[in-house]
Parts: C-alpha cells; structure tokens; sequence
C-alpha cells in the first residue's frame, strides 16, 4: 500500500509540473506566437494623439486586460478548453468570430490564431493540426483566444494556468508595443504591468464569463483602429 501511494504522488506532481513548465513556456515572449505583429490599436492611438506616455498607457492597458480581455477573451479561452468535442469547439470560435466587431481586431485575432495553430503544429501538436486543417479550409476562423484554449489544454495547462497565460500575454503584448512604438521605456513598461497585476489576480479569483454574457468597451482603440487601415506608415499589421 505505502509503494502504491508514493507512485500515485510522484505522478501528480509530474503532471503539475508538466502543467507548469508548458504554461511558463507558452507565457515567454520568446516563444513565436506572432503577437509582436499587432498592436491593437495601440499604434493608431499614439497617432491620434491620445497615449504618448506612461500614464495614457496605462489606461489604454487597463482597459484592454479588464474591459475586454476580462470579459470577452477570458470567457472564450476557458469556453474551449472546456470544449469536449471538436463540433464544439468550433461553435466557441464562431462566438469570438461574432463578438468581435471591428474588422481589424478580428482581422488580428485570427491571424494570431492561425499563426499560433500552425506553430504548435509544426511542433507536432496534433489537435494543432487539425485546427490548421479546419482553417486553411475555411471551416472556422480561428481566432486567437479559442485556439489558446484548445491547444494549452492539449498540453496539459490547467484551465486557471490557460487563463493567467492568456491575460499575461494579452498585457505583456501592450507594453511590449508601447516599447516598441517608443512610449515609454522598458522600466516604465514594467510598471505599468505591476499596477495592474492586483485587480488581474482579482478578476482571476473570479470565475470566468460564460458565452452569454460576453461584453468589451475598448471602443476608442477600435474606433482608432479602424481609422488607421488606410495608413500607408505604420510599424504594426493593424
């Protein structure tokens, strides 16, 4: 009986571990996800004059992790992981496809998905695969969250491991492009992720939204996105 339980544990912990170390993983802006590409609609507020510091900033990435990653990406990359059935999980794409309504953030949000589908594929990720299949058919867009959801579960990522992954990678693209576009410095950048971190832990203690009551109110970086498709200049695809 004793020897028995010790295997029992060593599996669980490997299992965790395992969990751990692919979420760590996924998180890592090393790893080629493509989400340096987008900005959403970062760059077209700086353009419009509205955050050209620390301070704008930081409420452009409030708003983006609490009133649109929160209450609509959150609900859709916890809906897929939970999808039992590949019928199913394409219905959880078609309700990101649906609730995103301007044209260049669903635009981003399937091109990251499909980048992310096809890397996890090339890695030998099977359920990848079929993902890449279904949208290169046409079959499903593909959009970034659900993908998220669908493969950090093959993976082995806990449900709450995906959930923090995806928030942290939502805020970390922010100030990555913040960087980038030359707003603040990566000191600043840094700081801006700290003062949220809080209410994201808060917003994670809570369950997730379900598909029904999925909302956003990032209306100034849509609207500022949208305006800035026809730039010829521009450092990011959206």
């Amino acid at each position: 009986m004793p020897r028995t339980i010790v295997v029992m544990i060593t599996f669980t912990l490997m299992t965790d571990a395992t969990g751990w170390l692919a979420s760590l993983q996924q998180a890592d802006s090393f790893f080629p996800g493509g989400a340096m590409a987008f900005s959403w609609g970062l760059e077209a507020l700086q353009q419009a004059g509205y955050v050209m510091d620390a301070d704008s900033l930081a409420v452009f990435v409030d708003a983006q992790a609490l009133e649109r990653w929160a209450s609509l990406d959150q609900g859709i990359v916890c809906a897929a992981w939970r999808a039992e059935s590949f019928d199913a999980w394409c219905e959880v794409d078609a309700m990101a496809e649906a609730v995103t309504l301007a044209a260049p953030m669903r635009d981003g949000a399937r091109r990251l998905g499909r980048t992310l589908a096809d890397v996890h594929a090339r890695l030998g990720v099977p359920l990848a695969a079929r993902i890449r299949a279904a949208i290169r058919a046409g079959s499903t867009p593909g959009h970034l969250p659900a993908v998220q959801g669908a493969i950090w579960r093959s993976l082995g990522m806990a449900e709450d491991h995906a959930r923090a992954v995806s928030a942290h990678a939502a805020c970390t693209g922010a100030v990555s492009s913040a960087v980038r576009l030359g707003i603040v410095g990566h000191l600043d950048a840094q700081r801006v992720l700290s003062g949220l971190r809080t209410r994201l832990a808060a917003v994670l203690d809570a369950p997730a939204p379900p598909l029904d009551a999925l909302w956003s109110n990032t209306f100034a970086a849509d609207i500022a996105a949208m305006r800035a498709q026809g730039h010829d200049a521009r450092l990011f695809a959206n």
